[in-house]
C-alpha cells in the first residue's frame, strides 16, 4: 500500500513539472522566504505567477519546473515575502485628496498647526478654501477641542475648515462661520453640534453632522483633480504593501472614476466599494443604487455590494453611544444616530437581498445595538455566514464579547486607533472610565471566543501604512514604549495572527478568501517583499518596516529605490534585474 502511494505521488509530481514545462509561468519569485498564511504549507522558498494567478509554491525545484525562456525571474535575496496587505476600513477617496492640502497628522501643539496653516495659505494664495485634516483633542488642553480665535490670527480673510484626526469633529474661522451663516440662532442640525461659548456664540468647532453646514460650501474637485488624486493615492498605498482596500464610506459616488483607472490600466489596486448609508431610513432608490452598483461591479478590481453605516460618533467628544453616562460628564451617555426600529428594519432588509453590512459602533450600546440586529435578521432571513461586520469596537460590554463568534460577526478593527498617547491614556480612557477602559479595543478577546479580526487603518485619521498598526497590535505601546507594559497587554494579538487579520481574515471579511488573502495556487498573485524579516526583529520594530517589492495580480506596482542596490550588493552570478521596466519588457 506504502509502495503504491510513492508512485502515485511520484506520478502527480512528475505530471506537475511537465505541466509547468509546457506552460512555463510569467514570473517566478526565488531564493525566498515566503511565509504563506495558508496552515496547510506555511513556509516555502519559491512561488511561480501565470496570468496573474499563483501557479505553484514550494521549494526552488518545484517552481524552477514553471520556468521558461521567458519567465521574469524575481530573486528574493532571502527577504520576507507575505500575501498583499488588506486596509479593511478605508476613506480613499478623502485620503487621496488629503495628500494635497494641509496635514496636521503628527503636529503637537497650536503654534505647529498655526505655522502650518500659515505657510499652505501663502504657497496656495488662489485657492478659495484653506482646508486641512489631522488635528488632535490634546492638543487643546482639558477642553479638546479648538477655537476659531486661533486660526483668526493667521487666516482672517479666507474660510479655513479643518477636520480632526477621527473626521468627527472639525475646526473653522471666523470667515467660514459666516460664510454659513452660523449664528446665535442657528439650530444645531440632527446627529450634529455647533459648539458655542457662554454668550451662544459658535466657537468655530463642529461636532459630527454639524460639520456639513461648512462642508457643503467647499468647492467641488474637478474630475481631473480627482483622477489624479486617486493615482496618488494608489502609489502610496502600494508603497505601503497594499494590494486591496475596504472602502467603508466616501468612495461609492465615484465608481465611474474607479472604473475609468481600471479601463486605462492604470488601476494597481482593488477595491471593495459599499455605499454609505445615512440615517434616518432606507429608501427604495437608496436600494436600487445598491443593487445596480452589485450588478456593475463585482470582478478582481471593483466590486460593490456593500453597505456601510454608522450608529454613533466617537467617545472624545461624546458622541459615541454608551450603556452608562461618562465619567467625565455624567450628564451625557452619547445617543444613537439612528432609530432602533428603524435601523432593524434596514439591517434585517439588506441581510434578506444578500449584502453585506458594515456598521461602524464605538460605544458598548452601538456594538450591542448592532449585535442584536445582526442576530434578528439572521433568525428571521435565516441566512448562514452573511459575515456582517461591525467597524471600530474600542469598548464594549463584557457579555458581548463572545457574540462575535456565536453569531459570525466580524470584528472590524483599526490597530492604530488604540495607540497609547495623549489622546487614548488622558481623555478617552478619562471619558470611558477605568472600568470601561479594560475593555478598550478587545482584539485578543474576540478572537480567543471565536470571533474573526480584520484589521485596517481608517486612513485618513491615521496613517495609510499597516505597519505602526501591526507594531502597535503587537505591542500596545507608543513607539518610546510606554505605558511601561504596555495599554491593556492582554489584549496584544500574535504576529502570526497579525498578519492574518490584514490578509486572510481581511479576504474572508471581505468575501474573498476563495481567491485572494493567502499564497497559494490558484489565487490571485497579490504579494509583497518586506526590508526586514518580521518573525526575525523585536515587535517594537515592526512600525519602521519598508516594503521592497510589491505585486498586484503578478505584476510589479511598487519597487522601492532600496531594491536595486540590494540587487547590486548581492553576491549572486546571475544578472536578475528585477526592476518594473524589465518586467514589463520581458513580458
Amino acid at each position: 500500500m506504502a509502495g503504491r502511494f510513492r508512485s502515485l505521488w511520484c506520478a502527480l509530481l512528475f505530471c506537475g513539472a511537465a505541466f509547468g514545462q509546457a506552460h512555463p509561468a510569467s514570473t517566478i519569485v526565488l531564493n525566498a522566504r515566503i511565509y504563506t498564511v495558508n496552515p496547510k504549507q506555511p513556509w516555502a522558498e519559491a512561488l511561480a505567477i501565470r496570468e496573474g494567478k499563483i501557479v505553484a509554491v514550494g521549494t526552488a525545484k518545484d517552481v524552477n519546473a514553471f520556468r521558461g525562456p521567458s519567465t521574469f525571474v524575481i530573486d528574493a535575496h532571502q527577504h520576507l515575502v507575505l500575501p498583499g496587505f488588506v486596509d479593511c476600513h478605508i476613506h480613499f477617496m478623502e485620503g487621496s485628496l488629503g495628500l494635497t492640502h494641509v496635514v496636521l497628522n503628527g503636529a503637537k501643539s497650536v503654534a505647529e498647526i498655526q505655522k502650518r496653516v500659515r505657510d499652505y495659505a501663502a504657497s496656495h494664495p488662489d485657492e478659495p478654501w484653506i482646508t486641512g485634516m489631522g488635528w488632535t483633542y490634546p492638543t487643546f488642553g482639558p477642553s479638546a477641542l479648538p477655537d476659531k480665535k486661533i486660526l483668526d490670527e493667521i487666516v482672517p480673510d479666507r474660510p479655513v475648515f479643518l477636520s480632526a484626526f477621527d473626521g468627527h469633529s472639525s475646526w473653522v474661522n471666523s470667515k467660514a462661520l459666516d460664510m454659513a451663516g452660523i449664528t446665535r440662532d442657528t439650530p444645531d442640525p440632527r446627529n450634529g453640534k455647533i459648539v458655542r461659548d457662554q454668550n451662544g456664540d459658535a466657537t468655530g468647532a463642529l461636532k459630527e453632522h454639524a460639520s456639513e453646514l461648512i462642508y457643503r460650501l467647499l468647492p467641488e474637485p474637478t474630475r481631473e483633480e480627482r483622477l489624479a488624486a486617486l493615482k496618488l493615492g494608489m502609489h502610496e498605498a502600494n508603497q505601503f504593501g497594499l494590494t486591496r482596500v475596504h472602502s467603508a464610506g466616501g468612495d461609492f459616488d465615484y465608481l465611474d472614476l474607479y472604473d475609468e483607472l481600471r479601463k486605462s490600466g492604470d488601476q494597481t489596486l482593488r477595491f471593495y466599494i459599499a455605499y454609505f448609508l445615512d440615517p434616518p431610513e432606507l429608501t427604495a432608490d437608496e436600494i436600487q443604487k445598491i443593487e445596480s452598483a452589485r450588478s456593475d461591479y463585482h470582478d478582481d478590481w471593483i466590486s460593490g455590494g456593500a453597505v456601510k453605516t454608522m450608529l454613533d460618533g466617537v467617545i472624545e467628544a461624546h458622541t459615541a453611544a454608551m450603556l452608562a453616562p461618562y465619567s467625565d460628564d455624567p450628564t451625557q451617555s452619547g445617543k444613537l444616530f439612528w432609530d432602533p426600529l428603524k435601523y432593524d428594519h434596514a439591517i434585517n432588509e439588506l441581510d434578506r437581498r444578500g449584502l453585506q453590512i458594515f456598521t461602524h459602533a464605538i460605544g458598548d450600546k452601538a456594538v450591542r445595538t448592532a449585535l442584536d440586529a445582526y442576530e434578528g435578521a439572521a433568525r428571521t432571513n435565516h441566512t448562514k455566514d452573511a459575515r456582517p461586520r461591525i467597524e471600530h469596537i474600542e469598548t464594549i460590554s463584557a457579555q458581548d464579547i463572545a457574540r462575535f463568534g456565536k453569531l459570525g460577526v466580524i470584528a472590524s478593527f483599526q490597530p492604530l486607533h488604540a495607540y497609547p498617547d495623549e489622546d487614548t491614556l488622558q481623555i478617552w480612557a478619562r471619558n470611558t472610565g477605568p472600568e470601561r477602559a479594560t475593555r478598550a479595543w478587545v482584539w485578543h478577546s474576540i478572537e480567543s471566543a471565536g470571533g474573526r479580526l480584520a484589521f485596517g487603518s481608517d486612513w485618513p485619521v491615521v496613517t495609510l501604512s499597516p505597519w505602526p498598526g501591526v507594531q502597535n497590535a503587537l505591542t500596545r505601546q507608543t513607539t518610546e514604549g510606554d505605558p511601561p507594559g504596555g495599554f491593556d497587554p492582554d489584549e496584544r494579538v500574535s504576529l502570526e495572527d497579525t498578519i492574518k487579520a490584514y490578509t486572510l481574515s481581511a479576504a474572508v471579511a471581505g468575501r474573498r478568501e476563495k481567491t485572494e488573502g493567502s499564497l497559494e495556487p490558484g489565487k490571485l498573485a497579490d504579494l509583497i517583499l518586506l526590508s526586514q524579516d518580521l518573525f526575525k526583529i523585536k515587535p517594537s520594530e515592526t512600525g519602521a518596516e519598508e516594503v521592497l517589492l510589491t505585486l498586484v495580480g503578478g505584476k510589479i506596482v511598487y519597487e522601492s529605490p532600496k531594491w536595486a542596490d540590494i540587487g547590486k550588493q548581492a553576491d549572486d552570478s546571475s544578472p536578475l534585474e528585477t526592476t518594473v521596466a524589465t518586467q514589463e519588457a520581458q513580458q
